[in-house]
């Protein structure tokens, strides 16, 4: 997957596009286990899907963390917008 990431990066990502990513899915994660792979630091995401349905309350916590988790990544990224777009303010004055 890395080296397949990496032959995309180098020759199909277009000019201001971001660099790809791999999902992996899989019924069931050791999170440890993805945790000292370290994939986040290259690109390479696991998800684990759901072969059933769980009870009511086990999806909807999962949802609301989902949501969760989503809008701090939103905020991440609105927050070094800003700090970029400060960072060219600044050059240009």
């Amino acid at each position: 997957m890395e080296l397949y990431l990496r032959w995309l990066d180098k020759h199909d990502r277009a000019l201001g596009e971001e660099s790809p990513m791999g999902p992996i899915l899989c019924a069931g994660a050791d999170a440890e286990q993805v945790a000292l792979l370290q994939l986040d630091e290259k690109s390479i995401r696991v998800a684990e899907y759901l072969t059933e349905l769980p009870p009511l309350p086990v999806l909807q916590e999962r949802l609301h963390r989902a949501i969760e988790l989503a809008r701090e990544h939103m905020a991440k990224q609105e927050l070094k917008g800003m700090v970029a777009e400060r960072s060219r303010s600044s050059r240009r004055e």
